[in-house]
């Protein structure tokens, strides 16, 4: 049986992402941005993620910054 330690760790951002909301958000999807780019230029192109190609994983993780950034100052600014 394989160790079910993802569930932990999708249990772990997930109560980051309710504690801290946008935020949290922003961080791990800048954190990840971060990681496929520098593995995409140092030469990776396919990734167990399942959208497998690095450039639609790096557009994912651009397109949850930019909604966690958007959140972000429409909550500084108000409604």
């Amino acid at each position: 049986m394989t160790d079910p330690l993802r569930l932990c760790v999708y249990a772990t951002v997930a109560l980051l992402a309710w504690l801290l909301g946008p935020w949290a958000v922003l961080g791990f999807a800048v954190l990840g941005f971060v990681g496929y780019w520098k593995a995409r230029r140092a030469g990776l192109t396919r990734s167990t993620c399942v959208l497998r190609d690095t450039r639609l994983v790096l557009a994912y993780l651009g397109l949850i910054a930019i909604a966690a950034l958007a959140a972000i100052v429409y909550s500084l600014i108000g409604t």
